[in-house]
């Protein structure tokens, strides 16, 4: 019996630092509706539109994932940093501005493929508007910024 305490206290007590890099989760994909705007995330952030970030039960905050949407093989690459969903089988809620750029708004939920990227840079990709013959083209969204751009 001891050995089956000391198991699981030592199985309880690792917690990893980082997401396996690489690692594929394939399921059901919800979205934040707008009106989630301005709440606070389990890490204390406020969700906002324009930011390519999701909700996941496990991976730890600040992992960078990939998201596909299987029916249109659109990709963004999200940031974690909110826990969820909790809505019966799905593996992740998107932000708005994330389920936009995957297609998925009419349908409000999509069947999804999850591939942790790593890396420290948020960024979203989205198959390129000018070039219909090419779904693999992508092109690369930065976060915008509310200064304006300009020569000072």
């Amino acid at each position: 019996m001891s050995i089956f305490v000391s198991l699981m206290l030592l199985l309880c007590s690792i917690q990893p630092n980082e997401a396996q890099k690489g690692l594929i989760q394939r399921g059901k994909a919800s979205f934040y509706s707008k009106r989630f705007t301005g709440q606070r995330t389990a890490y204390g952030e406020r969700v906002r539109v324009g930011e390519f970030t999701a909700a996941h039960r496990t991976l730890p905050h600040n992992t960078l994932v990939e998201v596909t949407n299987l029916s249109n093989n659109k990709s963004v690459v999200v940031r974690i940093n909110d826990r969820g969903p909790y809505g019966k089988g799905r593996i992740i809620d998107l932000g708005f501005s994330a389920a936009k750029a995957l297609g998925m708004l009419h349908q409000g939920i999509a069947n999804v493929t999850l591939r942790v990227v790593g890396g420290d840079r948020l960024v979203g990709l989205e198959p390129k508007k000018e070039d219909p013959l090419s779904t693999a083209t992508s092109q690369l969204l930065l976060p915008t910024s509310t200064e304006p751009v300009g020569n000072n």
